[in-house]
């Protein structure tokens, strides 16, 4: 038995890498999901993939730093099946730089996405959970929430912002209102992020870092776990690595 079964779970962030592997995990596991990302081409096929396998899924284009889209995401999702049980919080961004490089554009799009997407998806799935009794909120973290590595100071705050407020709710809408409040936080994931860094020395490292890397996949059995879980229990943080990765 899954505890997932007939619910309904919007994820974020849900085109590739530990969206979309988290996608199809708990449609697995007979959740019918809500797709929200910005890249239509990779939404449309995952949904295919997913009703293919004989899962049930939708997507709805969704820019996570606007308020008003991820009003939408959830407006389509209960419209579309009648409630959501469960928000996965999963978009982000990682950019790499020095102090020095006084990077604005990049602090604000990760600000943009790591902080207020993560806010604004609790914002508008938050209401009608505790309305409707039950729900569940997984934020998606990271070690760099507990470590601060080299060249990753403002990533780094962003994923200690969201240590921050899943404690919070945890201990309000958790204790008062018997929403369940999960956050995971992985290690170096092969996501394909390390060719997209931009300096050539620092693209060198992260390659040479994901060599050890774990799967989007082993992430989505750990957030398959935390949410498949009756409504008296919470799973309130998991620290998931490659074993050889040393902080």
């Amino acid at each position: 038995m899954s505890y997932l079964e007939n619910t309904v779970t919007v994820i974020t962030g849900a085109s590739s890498g530990i969206g979309a592997a988290t996608a199809l995990k708990l449609a697995q596991r007979g959740s019918k999901i809500v797709l929200a990302a910005r890249n239509e081409e990779r939404l449309q096929g995952l949904v295919t993939q997913i009703t293919q396998a004989g899962g049930v899924a939708s997507y709805h284009l969704t820019d996570v730093g606007d308020r008003a889209s991820v009003d939408e995401l959830v407006n389509f999702a209960v419209s579309k099946y009648g409630k959501v049980d469960s928000l996965v919080n999963n978009a982000g961004l990682m950019l790499f730089s020095d102090w020095v490089d006084v990077a604005v554009d990049d602090w604000d799009q990760m600000i943009n996405t790591n902080v207020r997407g993560y806010l604004h998806a609790i914002a508008a799935a938050l209401p009608s959970m505790i309305a409707q009794g039950h729900g569940k909120i997984l934020n998606m973290s990271s070690v760099a929430g507990l470590h601060v590595g080299g060249s990753s100071g403002v990533y780094s705050a962003s994923k200690f912002f969201i240590r921050g407020i899943t404690e919070s709710l945890r201990k309000e809408v958790g204790v008062e209102h018997g929403i369940q409040v999960s956050m995971i936080s992985p290690g170096v994931i092969d996501t394909g992020w390390a060719d997209k860094v931009t300096n050539s020395d620092g693209r060198k490292a992260a390659q040479q870092l994901n060599k050890i890397a774990i799967t989007p996949e082993q992430v989505a059995d750990a957030v398959a776990y935390a949410l498949d879980q009756p409504n008296n229990l919470t799973i309130n943080d998991i620290v998931i690595h490659p074993t050889k990765q040393n902080w």
